[in-house]
């Protein structure tokens, strides 16, 4: 799986976004990101093997998501879709 790491100077969360290169809502979140210093990592689901796309969907539903993008995941707590709301409030923006 190639998980792509993007630096920012606030780490106090491990951030990691499933998404789709041609989804409006993941490039919302990544630029949401990037503009809050937040340091994250992505994998672009789309440029991966049919095994890794089968280990995303398992972690995406085990964590009690959907199969809808972009996925984030904040430790243990999933967002499906661009919630601006919900990042601020979990990243504690």
């Amino acid at each position: 799986m190639n998980i792509v790491k993007v630096p920012g100077k606030n780490k106090s969360h491990k951030v990691l976004v499933y998404a789709l290169s041609t989804c409006a809502g993941c490039k919302l979140t990544k630029q949401f990101l990037k503009e809050n210093g937040i340091e994250y990592e992505y994998v672009d689901v789309g440029l991966n093997s049919y095994e890794d796309k089968e280990k995303i969907r398992k972690d995406i539903l085990g964590r009690g998501g959907s199969l809808s993008y972009p996925a984030i995941i904040d430790d243990k707590i999933l967002i499906n879709g661009f919630r601006k709301d919900k990042l601020k409030e979990i990243l504690e923006i």
